[in-house]
Parts: C-alpha cells; sequence; structure tokens
C-alpha cells in the first residue's frame, strides 16, 4: 500500500508570518517538503527541508515580526507550545532570561494516511506497543494514524492524552486525522501522568495513546492502566530498547532492572557470578518498535524475552521491516527463532479430526491477502470462506485465542480445528498451512537444538519447565540429550504428529 500524504492547512500556517517572510517563502519550490520555519530575532528567517536550510529575504528578523506571528497563533503553555486552531502546525517559543519571546519555530504539521500498513497487524493484535526513534522519523504521525485505525475500523473506545495537543491539533476541536478518537489535553506537562489515570477511571477506554513518555510519574501511570487491561500505544525518549532498558527513569516500561544475589550453587550451575541483573517485573509494554528511519523500523514482538535476553548478554535480533519503492512492505530480517519456535502454531479447542480434500478456511483477525497469498503459493487445496459455520478449520491469533471470544468458542464445540499464530504474518501462516496439510517437518535441526538451547538457560536461570515446539522422533533424540548433557530431565508428551519435548529441573 503507498503512502498518502495529505499536507494540513500550509496556507494557514503561512498566513501568520510576517509578509516580507511569506512572500520569500512562496517563492521556494517543494513547499510540500518544508518541515519548519525558523525565526530568530537579529538573524534572517530560515526555512528548513530535508538535508537543506535555505534562508529567506536579506533582512533581519525584528521584533516586530516576532509580535505578529505571536498575536496569530494560540496561546503559549508552560511547554512554550502554541498552535493554530484546528490544525496540526507547532509554534514553539525561544524565551530570553526575562521571558521575553526572542525566538520561533513554526513546525508543518501533516496527516500522512497509510503510515501503519507497516505494523498493522501488531497493533491488531492488541498488543500494548511502545515506539522508539529520534526527533523528525514519524513517531507521533504513527500514533495519530493508530487513533484513526482503531476507533474507526475497529470501533474501539480511543482515548488520546494530548500533552501538546501534537497528536489532535490546536483548540478545543480535534483535528479528523483521529477518526472518532476521544481527545483530553493537559494542562500543563507535569499533570500529564495524572490526566493519564483520570483517562481510566473517567472515560472507560479500551485503547489510550500517549505521546512522549518521559518521567517516572508517568511510566508507572502507564503501568497502572495496563494493569488494568487497557491496550497502550506510546513513544518514548530514546532510540532503541538497550538504551530503554539502561534509563532508570523509563526502564520499568520495559520490567525494570534488579540485582539479584544467587547461592553458592546456582552461580556455578549458571556460570557467572553470584550477583547478576534480572528483569524486575513484566513489560509494561509487550511490543518494542524501534522507527530506524520514515520507512524502516525494528520489530521486538516479545519484549519479556529480549530483555531477559539481553541480561544474559544476548544481543536482540529483532524482526526488520521496510517499504521498497513500489509501496511494499517486505520483512528483511526475520526476529530470532520466528520461522517455528517462538511464535508458530498451536493447535486449540477442537480434537484432531480428519479434514475434507478442499479446506474451507476462516480467517478470524487474520490479513485475508496475506492468507490469500499462502494459499497460492504454497499450492493448498483451501480457499477462504465468509461463513464461519461452513469453516473447516479457523484461523486466528493468538491474542484472539487466548481471550476465547464466543465464534471460538462456539467453534471448539462444533469440533472445528482452530489453529492460533502469534502474529499476523506471511511467515506464520504459510507455516500453519504446513502444519494443516503436513507438508513438511516443522523445523530444520539447527532451528530446533537453538530452541532447546534456549530453553536450557531459562530454565538455568530460574524456570521450572519449558515445553518446546514439537518435532520429528529423530529432532527429539537430540533434544533429549542436550538436556542430559546440562544435567536437566526431559520427556516426550503429545501425540503425532504433534509429539513434543518438555525439559526440566531434575
Amino acid at each position: 500500500m503507498r503512502q498518502e500524504r495529505i499536507t494540513d492547512n500550509l496556507t494557514q500556517l503561512l498566513e501568520v508570518l510576517p509578509p516580507p517572510t511569506r512572500e520569500c517563502l512562496e517563492q521556494q519550490r517543494d513547499l510540500e517538503d518544508l518541515l519548519e520555519i525558523v525565526l530568530d530575532l537579529g538573524r534572517q528567517a530560515e526555512a528548513r527541508f530535508p538535508g537543506q536550510a535555505v534562508n529567506l529575504c536579506d533582512i533581519e528578523v525584528t521584533p516586530k515580526d516576532i509580535e505578529c506571528v505571536v498575536s496569530r497563533v494560540g496561546e503559549f503553555g508552560k511547554d512554550n507550545r502554541a498552535g493554530i486552531e484546528r490544525t496540526l502546525h507547532r509554534i514553539s517559543a525561544i524565551r530570553n532570561r526575562q521571558g521575553k519571546i526572542v525566538g520561533l519555530t513554526c513546525r508543518i504539521g501533516r496527516a500522512v494516511y497509510g503510515t501503519i500498513d507497516i505494523i498493522r497487524d501488531v497493533v491488531e493484535a492488541g498488543k500494548s506497543i511502545l515506539l522508539l526513534g529520534r526527533p523528525g522519523v514519524g513517531k507521533t504521525t504513527k500514533l495519530r494514524e493508530v487513533a484513526r485505525v482503531l476507533s474507526e475500523e475497529f470501533h474501539k473506545r480511543v482515548v488520546i492524552v494530548d500533552t501538546s495537543n501534537e497528536i489532535a491539533g490546536d483548540g478545543d476541536i480535534p483535528h479528523p486525522a483521529i477518526g472518532v478518537a476521544r481527545r483530553m489535553q493537559v494542562a500543563a506537562p507535569e499533570l500529564q501522568h495524572a490526566v493519564m489515570i483520570e483517562a481510566v477511571e473517567n472515560h472507560m477506554p479500551e485503547v489510550i495513546v500517549i505521546d512522549e513518555i518521559g518521567t517516572e510519574a508517568e511510566a508507572f501511570a502507564a503501568r497502572t492502566i495496563a494493569e488494568r487491561g487497557v491496550q497502550l500505544v506510546a513513544t518514548a525518549h530514546g532510540n532503541s530498547l538497550e538504551n530503554l532498558l539502561m534509563n532508570p527513569t523509563l526502564s520499568d516500561l520495559i520490567g525494570g532492572i534488579q540485582a539479584v544475589t544467587l547461592s553458592d550453587e546456582e552461580a556455578r550451575r549458571r556460570g557467572t557470578q553470584k550477583t547478576v541483573l534480572e528483569r524486575k517485573a513484566p513489560p509494561t509494554f509487550q511490543a518494542v518498535i524501534e522507527i530506524m528511519e520514515v520507512d524502516k523500523l525494528a520489530i521486538h514482538h516479545d519484549v519479556a524475552s529480549v530483555v531477559d535476553r539481553l541480561l544474559r548478554g544476548t544481543p536482540p535480533r529483532p524482526e526488520i521491516r521496510v517499504r521498497n519503492p513500489e509501496g511494499e512492505v517486505e520483512v528483511v530480517q526475520q526476529a530470532e527463532r520466528e520461522v517455528r519456535t517462538e511464535a508458530t502454531l498451536q493447535r486449540e479447542m477442537a480434537p484432531q479430526r480428519t479434514l475434507p480434500q478442499t479446506v474451507r478456511v476462516f480467517p478470524y483477525g487474520v490479513s485475508r491477502n496475506r492468507l490469500e497469498r499462502a494459499i497460492r503459493e504454497l499450492r493448498v487445496p483451501a480457499y477462504i470462506t465468509k461463513d464461519w459455520y461452513e469453516a473447516d478449520v479457523i484461523l486466528t491469533l493468538k491474542a484472539h485465542a487466548n481471550k476465547e471470544p464466543a465464534k471460538l468458542r462456539e467453534a471448539g464445540g462444533r469440533n472445528v480445528p482452530v489453529y492460533a499464530i502469534k502474529s499476523n504474518t506471511y511467515t506464520q501462516i504459510a507455516n500453519a498451512f504446513r502444519s494443516i496439510f503436513k507438508l513438511s517437518e516443522f523445523v530444520d535441526e539447527e532451528q530446533a537444538l537453538t530452541e532447546a538451547e534456549d530453553a536450557i538457560e531459562r530454565i538455568l536461570s530460574g524456570e521450572d519447565s519449558v515445553e518446546l515446539m514439537p518435532q520429528t522422533s529423530y529432532i527429539r533424540r537430540l533434544q533429549h540429550q542436550l538436556a542430559t548433557e546440562n544435567k536437566l530431565i526431559s520427556s516426550s508428551m503429545g501425540t503425532e504428529p504433534y509429539r513434543r519435548v518438555r525439559i526440566m529441573r531434575p
């Protein structure tokens, strides 16, 4: 899907500028790429475009020019930001020691539709999502689009906590770019955490959208909201998950860190020092998305697992997605173990039964386009049905299956197999079909042994047992041997073709 960019009322922003500055600016080419206009007292006005800055006119900015802009925009809040009513433009002030405004940054606000197709499956899964990235890569733009999609397309109760009116625009009437989401304004930045809690207590949201979580109080409020079962979508200061983990103020968002003293025996068994770092609590956000560039991002689908591995010295390997020049989304690096070991298939809610020669598949929360692609490329005898009563197989997301909505409970009662996949990616949908039609083995030997090694590491770090994915008898034997070498016990469970290994403490 190609992006559709809509510039929000650039004319309205030009109208608040001093006439000489506006005339010079209107002579510039590519105004659709304009990022911001800078007015500093005693200097030439400057227009900033991607990769370059252009001086406007040959005259210096005067106090009268500054006053001209200030008088035509909304009031400046305690965060020194103002706006133009019902637009997304933002005007930020620089003051001298006496509080007088001596500089202005007029940032162009745009609503860009189609920006979340690259992460749509993560948003649809219902996870709490934290967006990271340097300024200007599109974090707030994606927040705005998430609010619109969840409120309009999925009919969820979405509340935006809009501290600087940057998500929904200036004025009391929100910008249409947020769909039918509701917006709560914040009187002062230091009150953001209180408004976050107020949103949950007073307005019964299913989703809360927040820009720039930056204080300990806001991090605590986010955890409180998540514990009440509300989906959070937010941004935070920091470029990567590793940076966030080392930030004592915000590390609680991904579980926090605590020092743990081990017994001599446990330290010897782990092969570590007696004092180690461990994750303190479940993460507030289940998924972290690092926006590396406007059309390139890294996704950590399971934050708890990634943090645990980081604390054991294992660097993360996120899924990396890009949008190519044709506008299509490509996965250029898969998350470690995603192909089968961590995310894929589990059959739930129905006993095994013989399927017909041509299988009717009902997708519940799963991408129809990716489903059609899998059927086409794997050449399996299946087609998609719109009526779940006719389905021979139901394919859904694990998040939906865990909640057991009415449709899935009834399907289980009708003896219809329900297959759950962790995320809405083509790889996992294709693996589901490989299992349904028994097209190939689940994983190769190397992947299966990597999964067993990770399980052993988790058990040595404190877990009681870990159940592995189904494998052939030969691969199960190798996994048993690996457990024995590490002085752990293991057993096989289940029936073919879903027989699997469980590794436990002795």
